[in-house]
Parts: structure tokens; C-alpha cells; sequence
């Protein structure tokens, strides 16, 4: 992290250099790559306070940070709130006890439903980070992570796959063959049924995925990474409901699916794959696909010679085609456990 002094400078620089299309769009500075509130409250202050005149001056609406659940006192809280914190991210990961020790988390599930609470009454926007493929997780458990957060109602969720990175203990683990990272076939799986249970819980998903980064790039060793994570999972839902479409309405050699114009490419999937294996698999001579603003988001139309027939995405979240997601979930044997914790 850079001195506090620095803060105020790239304050400055990013004001100057950023492009702001809509005056009303609300600015946050955030300090993110590691638990803020782990930190002396000194040290925290000193850092909060360089933001504190652009907040005054109206350039800055407000600090958003990232953190540890058991790094939240009441003090701490405090501070945050009096100097102009409204959004703090909360690093989860699990909400299975043994997936957390296992990972060396250092905190329970029980430490992470209290602090996301202590912040909704506070009245900070909360977002929750949770992982895919830790030590000990299954499909099934990730899951139920998410049914226990969904009940906490943060205001939105990331979701990052777990990777093997030189130099770390998970690596040492991966090389004895003690730990297998889940591949990204089956990330996709787990994160398409992730997916639908917040979309029905009308949770924000904020991101899926990590940043394409040199270092990453330079350090990564094995797991599920895709610079394109979440679209990925968006075109294998699209893929499924078109399935499911086909399956029940398709009356001969042709046919046309109708999306919504920002679903188009999600639809296609990348290099036209989901194109390609419908028509294969349902042995169309032409399938094509035709946009349309009428359309609502996250829904599919099917056209074919006799009707048109009409799939939404929480119809999906209800369907057989996602009983079939789960069972697809559970068909991997549960990660390798470790003989010990993760550093």
C-alpha cells in the first residue's frame, strides 16, 4: 500500500486523468489489496485522512475498503463511519467451518454472519467475497454458502476462483498431489448454480473472476483463472436454456433464438461455441439468432416454424435443466483434502 502522503497525490492525479461521463455518477476512493482494518486505528486515520478534503469539497462522495470479518470491532466501526466510509467488502470465502480452517482463514462463519450484521446496522453497503474450489469444499457446500449469505442481504457479492500460486503452501500441497484445484469446466458448473440462486435473491453480483493482472500471469500454477470468468458462466446459462427451448419445441431442421441485444454475445458464446454445438446436437441444417430490445434481459426466445415459445432466466433457476446443474455439481468427487491447513 502507498504512504498516506501518496494517497492525496493519486487522488489528484485520478481526478485529473479519469473521465467522469455523468456528473451525477457518485466517486469513491478505494483502498483495496488487503485487510484495511488489520491495521493500528493510528495508522487507518492517517490514511482516511488525506480522502477527508476532497469529501469536504464535494470531488470525493465517499471510501469504500476491503477487509477481514474478524477485523471489525465496534472502534473500528466507529472510525470508518466518522470518516466518510460507506462500503466495506468483507472477505468470507466460505461459510463452512472446516473449509475455513482447512484454508487458515483464521475466522469462523460465525465471525463473518456477525460482522456483516454490526455493518447493515451501522448502515455501511456491505459486499461479501466468497471463493470456488477451496480445501475441503464441495459444490454443494459452496452452495449453502451462499444460501447463508443470501439470507445475511449484502448489498452485492464477488465470487473468485481459488488458484495455485508459486511460493504459497497451496502449491506445495498441488506438487505432492494433495490438493486438486477444481478446472474450469467445473468452476462453471458450480458458478452457474451460484448464479441463479443470487439472481433469484435479487443479490448483485459485482464480479466473477479475478483481474487479469501481470503478476497473476507471472505466479499462476493451476486452477480455474479465464480473464473472462463471468461471461463464460453467462454463456453456459444461455446454452442451457436453449437447450431446454429446443428439447421441448423444436419441430424440424431449422430454428432462431431471440435475445436482447446485450445478451447477444453471451448467447453466441465465445468463437460462436454454443452456436455450434446446438446445432450439432440437435442436428439443425440452420440456427440462427436475431436480437431484439423487446426482449428482457436474461430471457431467450425460440422461434421455430409453428410458434414462438419463451424462456426467463428464474424460470431456468426452477426447471429441470437446473436439477440437472446440481446433480452436474456433485459429479466431482470433493477437492482433495490436505493433510493440514493452508498457509
Amino acid at each position: 500500500m502507498p504512504s498516506p502522503q501518496a494517497v492525496r497525490e493519486c487522488i489528484h492525479d485520478s481526478l485529473h486523468h479519469l473521465s467522469f461521463p455523468k456528473e451525477e455518477r457518485k466517486k469513491q476512493v478505494a483502498f483495496y489489496g488487503g485487510s484495511f482494518t488489520s491495521m493500528n486505528h493510528e495508522v487507518q486515520i492517517s490514511y482516511l485522512s488525506e480522502v477527508q478534503p476532497f469529501i469536504s469539497s464535494g470531488m470525493i462522495d465517499s471510501i469504500r475498503l476491503s477487509t477481514r470479518p474478524d477485523g471489525l470491532s465496534e472502534e473500528t466501526l466507529t472510525i470508518l463511519k466518522g470518516y466518510g466510509v460507506k462500503t466495506i467488502e468483507v472477505g468470507v470465502q466460505s461459510m463452512v467451518d472446516d473449509v475455513l480452517l482447512r484454508s487458515e482463514r483464521g475466522h469462523t462463519a460465525k465471525d463473518s454472519s456477525s460482522a456483516i450484521l454490526r455493518l447493515k446496522e451501522r448502515g455501511f453497503e456491505v459486499g461479501v467475497h466468497l471463493m470456488v474450489g477451496l480445501p475441503g469444499d464441495s459444490c454443494d457446500q459452496f452452495l449453502n454458502s451462499l444460501d447463508q449469505i443470501i439470507n445475511l442481504k449484502p448489498d452485492f457479492v464477488r465470487i473468485h476462483p481459488t488458484l495455485v500460486l508459486k511460493g504459497t503452501t497451496m502449491e506445495e500441497l498441488w506438487k505432492l498431489g494433495k490438493y486438486s484445484p477444481l478446472t474450469l469446466e467445473e468452476a462453471i458448473q458450480w458458478l452457474k448454480k451460484g448464479v441463479l440462486q443470487l439472481e433469484k435473491a435479487s443479490i448483485p453480483i459485482a464480479r466473477i473472476g479475478l483481474q487479469p493482472t501481470k503478476e497473476l500471469e507471472e505466479n499462476l500454477l493451476a486452477g480455474p483463472f479465464h480473464p473472462a470468468l463471468h461471461q463464460l458462466v453467462e454463456s453456459a446459462l444461455f446454452y442451457d436454456m436453449a437447450e431446454v427451448l429446443l428439447q421441448k419445441y423444436l419441430d424440424g431442421a431449422r430454428a432462431v433464438l431471440i435475445c436482447h441485444p446485450k445478451d447477444l454475445s453471451n448467447l453466441k458464446g465465445q468463437k460462436n461455441t454454443n452456436l455450434i454445438t446446438l446445432k450439432e446436437r440437435f442436428g439443425l441444417q440452420d440456427l440462427r439468432i436475431e436480437e431484439n430490445k423487446e426482449v428482457r434481459r436474461g430471457s431467450l426466445l425460440l422461434k421455430t416454424s409453428s410458434e414462438i415459445s419463451c424462456l426467463d432466466r428464474m424460470e431456468l433457476a426452477d426447471s429441470d435443466i437446473n436439477r440437472g446443474l446440481k446433480r452436474a455439481c456433485s459429479l466431482r468427487e470433493d477437492p482433495i483434502v490436505p493433510d493440514h491447513p493452508l498457509n
